[in-house]
């Protein structure tokens, strides 16, 4: 489970050899949830601030998280993204 960023108490993630669409996961304490990169649909539940967080981040990198599901797909480790400021 390859860490792609971390901050304000979030960890996103990647795996290895994972399902189709591409996307990642994003922790915060206990919750969970998976962002699906292409369409921005998200899984699961997380607090609603912090889900604000995780949005943000996510549409300022779009790019690199494609470029990293696709290091991931091959099996090579994903390229760290910077965190939200």
């Amino acid at each position: 489970m390859p860490i792609v960023s971390k901050f304000l108490g979030i960890i996103i993630t990647m795996y290895w050899n994972e399902h189709n669409p591409p996307h990642f996961h994003a922790k915060y304490g206990e919750y969970k949830i998976i962002v699906h990169i292409n369409s921005g649909v998200v899984e699961g539940k997380f607090p609603k601030r912090a889900l604000r967080h995780v949005l943000e981040w996510y549409e300022l990198h779009k790019d690199e998280l494609l470029a990293d599901w696709e290091l991931c797909e091959k099996r090579e480790m994903p390229e760290p993204i910077s965190p939200l400021e």
